[in-house]
């Protein structure tokens, strides 16, 4: 990368450009009685700064220097040029499996704005292949940008245009599809995907980093190349997540796109399977089956599309002070669903009865999950479940409310009307309904007994 495309301006450019010092070099800051030796590294969103310059450190941490007029700058070495590939290596990658990459943000595809400490999408897609170049021991890697955001601002809409994505890459003969995605909101994206591509020949793994690459602790490079691996070479076809299955760095866990959930907002091992196991544990290229996939790897299945979702479903959490209202106003504004997220087996207060009523008279389809995530729901065991049931309320089975709301939405989408969105909503179809729950499920993600 050349000093003009770096980010840096005035001062910082100037010092630079006098000591003929490149992205990639090895220097020597001197500031005042103080020294720093790093790697020069390029600077991002930065806006008119032209006083700070931004090296890494041996330790693998960056930090931001402030130069003034009397800081001085040296080279200590030149950076490594990337080596061309050799006619014998290449040769040797076109017996590869072919991977593709599609990057849509998050933190394992962002760069630290070093004005604000904000950790901000950055990186494209080949950005990550160049990052982690030992991806291409693995793979031959198609890399492409879908968009470029923090999963918080992921919309309904863009599991649309990332499901197209998708279908594109397999019609091309990737053999597997690597999604790079923010954490925040994977599960939905996964599950929205578990249902919009269906018939799947290839397995579409979603990955993502808790930490970012910028930090020595970062899962992002471990993370992409299992990603990489179980895509190509796994004998599975469906959605996964793969994520780091242990604080340190022995191995990952897959899981089912419609199982799985973050449950810690840092840990490395934050997601989870709900109801449900692991399908796979990576470590490298070793891949070990934990338990049968949905389908498997069949390159002659044909894709079925389905990537419509509808907006207009709501989710509703009770709580001791939530108001009937809430329920009156998704009527007033035309919404075609609501899920509500009841305590225990499927409750929810009395006096939302009423207006739970009018929504299902006037079409809306309203759903219930709990908030307990593990185990199912059962509205015949109490009176106010059987109420519920009573007056239409469907029950989601052992489905945790992320994945109920998204395949609400999505039957609502692909259904005609609200009596056969019902029964498309209770019936199976990737992975997100077992009609059998089992306590060993809850005691073995949480280390009981």
């Amino acid at each position: 990368m050349s000093l003009d495309e770096s980010g840096y301006v005035g001062l910082v450019l100037e010092k630079l450009s006098s000591s003929n010092i490149k992205i990639g070099d090895t220097i020597c800051v001197k500031r005042n009685e103080e020294e720093y030796v790093g790697v020069l590294m390029p600077r991002s969103q930065v806006g008119s700064d032209q006083f700070h310059l931004v090296l890494k450190l041996e330790s693998g941490y960056n930090i931001g220097i402030k130069l003034g007029q009397d800081s001085q700058v040296f080279k200590i070495s030149s950076g490594k040029k990337k080596q061309s590939v050799s006619a014998e290596k290449e040769l040797a990658r076109k017996n590869l499996p072919t991977a593709s990459i599609l990057s849509t943000g998050g933190t394992i595809a962002s760069k630290v704005d070093y004005q604000t400490g904000a950790v901000n999408p950055a990186l494209s897609a080949q950005d990550l292949y160049d990052t982690v170049p030992e991806l291409g021991d693995y793979a031959n890697v198609r890399a492409k940008v879908i968009m470029s955001v923090l999963s918080e601002n992921i919309q309904p809409n863009d599991w649309t245009k990332i499901a197209r994505s998708v279908a594109v890459e397999i019609k091309a003969g990737s053999d597997g599809v690597v999604i790079a995605h923010g954490t925040d909101t994977l599960g939905f994206t996964a599950a929205a995907l578990s249902f919009a591509l269906q018939n799947l020949p290839v397995p579409v793994v979603l990955v993502g980093s808790q930490r970012s690459s910028d930090r020595p602790s970062s899962d992002a490079a471990m993370n992409l190349i299992g990603a990489i691996n179980l895509a190509t070479r796994a004998n599975a076809a469906a959605v996964f997540v793969l994520m780091h299955a242990e604080t340190g760095d022995s191995y990952l866990h897959a899981h089912l796109g419609t199982r799985t959930r973050k449950l810690h907002t840092s840990r490395r091992d934050a997601f989870q399977s709900v109801n449900g196991y692991p399908v796979y544990r990576v470590s490298g290229q070793d891949i070990m089956e934990l338990r049968s996939p949905l389908s498997r790897r069949n390159t002659e299945r044909k894709l079925n599309m389905k990537p419509k979702f509808e907006e207009k479903v709501a989710l509703v959490k009770t709580n001791p002070s939530i108001e009937a209202s809430l329920i009156d106003l998704f009527v007033e504004r035309g919404y075609k669903g609501i899920l509500i997220e009841g305590t225990g087996l499927g409750h929810a207060p009395d006096r939302l009865q009423s207006s739970i009523k009018k929504a299902i008279d006037a079409g809306i389809v309203v759903a219930m999950s709990s908030q307990c995530l593990f185990g199912r729901i059962n509205m015949n065991v109490y009176r106010s479940g059987v109420e519920l049931l009573d007056i239409g309320v469907v029950p989601s089975e052992d489905m945790f409310p992320e994945t109920a709301l998204v395949k609400l939405m999505w039957v609502l989408a692909n259904t005609k009307d609200s009596e056969s969105a019902k029964t498309l909503f209770l019936k199976p179809l990737a992975g997100e309904i077992d009609m059998r729950s089992e306590e060993s499920e809850y005691a073995k993600t949480f280390g009981g007994d």
